[in-house]
This record gives structure tokens, C-alpha cells and sequence, in this order.
């Protein structure tokens, strides 16, 4: 075991300790109460502005009654939105079957034209060959007969007239296609746009009739309470 010595307290220098310690503690006391802040005084006045008491209730179950039926117009809008939504998304889907449906139709107009012009190409190609080759049996003209046509020079003028004819035909068939197909899509466009024009005029008409009949219903809640003022009960 270490060794250790034993110092005594000072009791004097322990008994002044206390005592400054005590003398700040009783200077702190009379301080606080020295500086204790002193009872309010305030000049009465008559709170709540110039309405009754009888007004201002009044007034108070008009602003609860308008914020019901606040609340009530906006869940209702709520339901109308997600509604119109819905109706919305529905309608999408239906227009992009629509057009799915209207381009699988235009695919099928287009195949049925390459169809007919492939066949008309192919029946011209036939018709230009055996015409070709009644041309060939024919014998050559010379300058008398260039001069003084025969049955050839005829036959001839009759196969390029022919010809010349299949060709226009195919060319007005083709043209004729061609605008219909122009009238059916300035159609389609026009109907598009008849729609859009009828969904806005719906919604701006269904927007209207809400608001007046939450204005009619607020005017008829309103009334009985303007006609009635209850006296002051204190």
C-alpha cells in the first residue's frame, strides 16, 4: 500500500465560503424583487367593432353555412372532374381505336389500289403486246401508202388510238381515286373538328348550369336568415 497523507479541512476558510456564498444569494432575492414588474393597467374599450352581438352571430353562422356549402361545391366539382375525366379517357381510347380502325381502313384502300393498278399495268401490258404483235403481221407502208393511207395504216391508227385510250382511262381512274381519298380525310378532318367544338360548348354549358344552381341554392339559404334578426340576449 502506497503511502498518503491526510490534510484537515480549514473550517474558517469554509465558514467564509458560505458566507459569500449566502450574501450573493440574498442580494439576488432582493434584486428580483427589487425589480418584480408591477401589475398591468390597461384602458377598457369595448371590443368587436360596431356590430351587435345578435349581428355578429348572425354573420358568423352566414360565414359557417357558406363554407358548407363550399365544401360541398367542391367535392362535387371533384366527383364532376374525375368524372369528365374518366369520360375523357374513355373517349381517348374510343378515338385512338377510331383512328386505328380508319388507318387500317386507308392500308386497305391503298392495297386495293396497287391491286387495280397492277392489274390495269399487267392488262395494258397484254393488250399493248398483242396489239405489238398484230403491228408486227402488218406489212411496212411506203411513201404511196403513207400518202394515200390503206387498211394497214388504219388498223395501225386504230391500235394507238386504243392505246391512247386505255391510258387516259387508267389516268382518270387513278385521279378519281385520288380526289376521293382527298374528300374522305378533309371529311374526317371536318367531323374531328365539329367534335372538339361540341365537347367545349357541352362543357362550358355544364360549367354554367353548376355555378347558377349553387348561386340558386345559396340565395334561397340566404334569405330566411336576412328576414330574421334575433334580439340581443346577454
Amino acid at each position: 500500500v502506497s503511502p498518503y497523507v491526510l490534510v484537515t479541512p480549514n473550517e474558517i476558510r469554509r465558514r467564509q465560503l458560505q458566507q459569500i456564498a449566502k450574501k450573493e444569494l440574498d442580494d439576488l432575492e432582493r434584486w428580483k424583487e427589487e425589480h418584480r414588474p408591477g401589475p398591468i393597467m390597461l384602458v377598457p374599450q369595448r371590443l368587436g367593432g360596431k356590430e351587435s352581438e345578435a349581428q355578429a352571430r348572425q354573420k358568423q353562422q352566414m360565414m359557417l353555412m357558406q363554407s358548407k356549402y363550399q365544401q360541398k361545391h367542391k367535392r362535387e366539382e371533384y366527383v364532376k372532374a374525375k368524372k369528365a375525366a374518366e369520360e375523357a379517357e374513355i373517349l381517348r381510347k374510343k378515338e385512338i381505336q377510331r383512328e386505328k380502325a380508319e388507318r387500317l381502313e386507308v392500308k386497305k384502300r391503298q392495297q386495293e389500289m396497287q391491286r387495280r393498278e397492277m392489274f390495269l399495268e399487267d392488262q395494258n401490258y397484254k393488250t399493248n403486246e398483242l396489239l405489238n404483235r398484230l403491228d408486227v403481221g402488218l406489212p411496212k407502208s411506203d411513201s404511196c401508202q403513207i400518202a394515200n393511207p390503206g387498211p394497214e395504216s388504219t388498223a395501225w391508227t386504230r391500235s394507238h388510238a386504243y392505246k391512247q385510250a386505255l391510258r387516259e382511262d387508267e389516268n382518270r381512274k387513278l385521279e378519281e381515286m385520288k380526289q376521293e381519298q382527298r374528300r374522305k380525310a378533309e371529311l374526317m378532318e371536318f367531323k374531328q373538328k365539329q367534335k372538339e367544338e361540341a365537347r367545349t360548348r357541352a362543357h362550358q354549358n355544364e360549367q354554367r348550369r353548376v355555378n347558377n344552381a349553387f348561386l340558386d341554392r345559396l340565395q334561397k339559404k340566404t334569405q330566411p336568415n336576412d328576414s330574421y334578426q334575433p334580439g340581443y340576449t346577454g
